[in-house]
């Protein structure tokens, strides 16, 4: 199949290469949870929750009494016919639980537990960076202390061309990609994960296209925080 149209150069749903899939994101979707997060990239949906820190309930997985994070993930049963995407709940939910611990100022609640809930209601491409989107901005509605937020987005290699966004036809393909999350102001990389193996020269041009997606997404977080800030000053008369 023919990823990239040789004479327009666009890819089988309009974009081009470098195109970011259309994002959304809604603040306070879950009422009684403290946080939670509606995140939407292309037709990939995600919605995350947490809650106030609890007492740790398993001491012997703490390290040096910071606060131990957690995370359920899920997948609704309706979300996806591919068996093996449901199957890799696991290791998704391991990497959202180091992904966050990077930005978590986990110091400043000893004794603690942190429990992060994610489920995809449709999966399209790219679930475990949509998971991520959706635990940051869940993480910030809820107000806990961060260093930095994270972001992450993936990036491809597919008809001799790097693409931006994975969508599902082109994660089917189970070519060569990149799922890359960073600290954004602090320009630090978090989280990295290969499909296969790339020439370390399309491998650097593959990462710097997925840390570009990570960029503009965290400029999107931020624009959703400071509005959903303005709406709660503007409620309050302030």
């Amino acid at each position: 199949m023919e990823y990239v149209d040789s004479l327009t150069g666009f890819r089988l749903d309009g974009r081009r290469p470098n195109d970011i899939r259309q994002i959304r994101a809604e603040i306070g979707v879950v009422a009684k949870a403290d946080g939670s997060a509606l995140f939407e990239m292309g037709n990939t949906k995600v919605i995350a929750a947490v809650y106030r820190p609890t007492e740790v309930q398993n001491k012997g997985q703490q390290i040096n009494n910071q606060a131990l994070v957690r995370c359920e993930y899920s997948m609704a049963n309706f979300s996806t016919r591919d068996l093996q995407e449901d199957q890799r709940g696991t290791e998704i939910s391991l990497v959202i639980c180091q992904t966050m611990e990077a930005c978590i100022l986990v110091h400043l609640m000893p004794c603690s537990q942190i429990d992060i809930f994610v489920q995809v209601l449709q999966a399209d491409g790219e679930t475990r960076s949509a998971c991520i989107n959706a635990a940051t901005l869940t993480l910030a509605d809820a107000c806990f202390p961060m260093r930095d937020i994270v972001t992450s987005c993936s990036a491809g290699y597919l008809s001799s061309t790097p693409l931006l966004h994975l969508n599902y036809v082109e994660d089917s393909a189970r070519g060569p990609d990149v799922t890359v999350g960073i600290l954004a102001k602090m320009d630090k990389v978090t989280l990295l994960q290969m499909g296969s193996k790339l020439p370390i020269d399309i491998f650097e041009n593959v990462m710097q296209l997925a840390i570009e997606g990570c960029k503009a997404i965290a400029q999107y977080i931020r624009e959703v925080l400071l509005e959903n800030t303005k709406l709660l000053e503007s409620r309050k008369g302030l």
